[in-house]
């Protein structure tokens, strides 16, 4: 890789992808508290999904033979006033990394790193699913605000693990 804007910026992404993990360890754990198991297991799975991002990113670097910095994350945030607003944060913090990882293909394409950009092309195809995903859900609590257990069904209904894509990145450390 000829210039290191690129890594820099990707090594700082790692961080974020921690960050979101840790964010939805946090709302899963208050959904948990509030007896709601759906939602709890909709907010472990992506706190897992979003730890493996870091880590495809970690591989990515380490394959690249460059430096990678396992970096300190904010504590997340713990108390919300009802059950929307875990969702509502989780929608701005995909869509916020939806442009972290636009930026981050941008940057490798301005620098001529094709490898770089190819690789944050998957990360740009996930990105509008957990946009879309999110906003989904966001709708769904929103109308049960008064009734959580709707959406505790929605999520019965609709919700659940996707199959692996097998298209995604190799993460660091394999499928731990």
């Amino acid at each position: 890789m000829a210039d290191n804007s690129f890594v820099q910026k990707l090594n700082e992404q790692i961080a974020y992808e921690f960050g979101a993990s840790q964010q939805y360890a946090a709302i899963a754990v208050h959904y948990d508290a509030e007896t709601l198991p759906r939602l709890a297991a909709h907010f472990y799975r992506q706190s897992l999904e979003e730890r493996n991002h870091a880590m495809m990113m970690v591989q990515y670097l380490l394959d690249a033979g460059e430096d990678v910095l396992i970096p300190g994350v904010e504590a997340p945030r713990t108390s919300f006033g009802d059950t929307v607003e875990p969702v509502a944060l989780a929608l701005d913090q995909e869509r916020r990394v939806t442009g972290q990882i636009n930026d981050l293909a941008a940057l490798a394409r301005e620098h001529g790193d094709y490898a770089g950009e190819q690789f944050m092309h998957w990360f740009i195809k996930e990105q509008v699913e957990e946009v879309s995903s999110m906003s989904d859900l966001l709708t769904v609590v929103e109308r049960a605000r008064q009734n959580p257990l709707l959406a505790e069904e929605y999520l019965a209904r609709e919700g659940g693990g996707e199959a692996a894509d097998p298209t995604a990145p190799h993460a660091a450390g394999g499928a731990l």
